[in-house]
């Protein structure tokens, strides 16, 4: 197949938008509906790298851009975790026609990324993307990454893989009276999301403005739900966001609790409700996003998920990124310790 890679129109992206449907290797992050709204919240700009066979669109990436000191780079951040390839799968008898197909589409990719000038480029693929051979002869890195991913078409089974514990603090929630509803009070979820990280010492993923504009335009274009576990008073105990656009799989892109209210199990308590609620919307899997080893993880894991690997693709950087971001990363760090430094000498004295 001879594949060419080239940059879409604006009148091409209806079809981008059927191919990401269809693959197993798209989602929301990929739609040019989702990374409009990015873009207007929290700044940078996209394109999309089409490759054809023929007449056929059979496989692309798109490129959520943003700029440094050292030249625009491509890489995934905040409420952006999947950035990766998206391939079309062919009805063929032998599966050696499949991947020679997509080797020649990613091919043209490697290509046609080569020609883009990125100072860096970092890809997070879905799990359904793993050979990546193209890439790592092109001398790109591929990283193992996780993620959990809860099957939720089968309420019933799921309850039967959640941890003991964990089932325990639901029945107690709903005990209480504890209620979950999906609205648009965007106040009460941004005062938990800031007071949350807050807590674990991490920014914000966007300014209250900037986050509301992004949530407010995603709800009226059906792109997203927040929902929220409340007490029989109204007072609101946790909410989450979760992103749709993309059937089957579904992605939780930000969670947060009251902090007065985390031993209760109100967290696990609204995620099994959103299971629920989002299985009913016609979801088959929720992507809890990242799987890092942190305590948050834990919690993830005793909730009945899948553990999935997937591949970060990290492309050749240019020479002045490469010594750019190593000062600036040495910096940081040299700093982050003159602060623990102090903090200890403070804590003696």
């Amino acid at each position: 197949m001879d594949a060419r890679a080239e940059m879409l129109g604006d009148d091409e992206f209806g079809a981008w938008g059927r191919l990401v449907s269809e693959s197993p290797d798209g989602s929301v992050y990929s739609l040019p509906e989702y990374l409009d709204v990015l873009c207007q919240a929290a700044g940078g700009r996209f394109r999309i790298l089409g490759v054809r066979g023929g007449d056929e669109l059979v496989g692309g990436v798109a490129l959520y851009e943003r700029d440094s000191r050292f030249g625009p780079y491509v890489a995934p951040r905040r409420l952006l975790h999947y950035n990766g390839l998206v391939l079309r799968r062919y009805a063929t008898r032998y599966p050696s026609e499949q991947t020679s197909r997509h080797l020649s589409t990613m091919s043209g990719l490697v290509e046609g990324l080569a020609r883009t000038g990125y100072a860096a480029l970092k890809l997070n693929c879905a799990s359904s993307v793993q050979d990546v051979r193209p890439f790592v002869a092109a001398r790109w890195a591929a990283t193992p990454q996780y993620t959990y991913v809860v099957p939720i078409q089968d309420l019933e089974a799921l309850w039967t893989r959640m941890e003991h514990n964990v089932r325990r603090l639901i029945r107690r929630c709903e005990r209480e009276g504890t209620s979950v509803v999906a609205d648009d009070d965007f106040d009460t979820f941004y005062r938990l999301h800031a007071t949350t990280m807050q807590r674990i010492s991490q920014p914000c993923y966007l300014p209250e403005a900037a986050f509301r504009r992004y949530f407010e335009t995603l709800r009226a274009r059906g792109m997203c739900r927040l929902f929220h576990a409340r007490l029989p008073t109204g007072r609101t105990l946790a909410s989450q966001l979760v992103l749709l656009g993309v059937k089957p799989t579904s992605h939780t892109v930000a969670a947060a609790a009251d902090p007065e209210f985390l031993q209760t199990g109100v967290s696990a308590f609204l995620r099994f409700k959103v299971f629920g609620a989002l299985a009913e919307m016609g979801f088959s899997g929720n992507d809890l996003t990242d799987a890092s080893l942190n305590p948050v993880t834990h919690f993830k894991a005793q909730l009945g998920g899948d553990l999935r690997l997937f591949l970060a693709l990290e492309g050749p950087r240019t020479w002045a990124y490469r010594l750019g971001h190593g000062t600036a990363t040495a910096l940081r760090r040299a700093f982050g310790a003159v602060r623990r430094t102090g903090g200890q000498v403070r804590r003696q004295s």
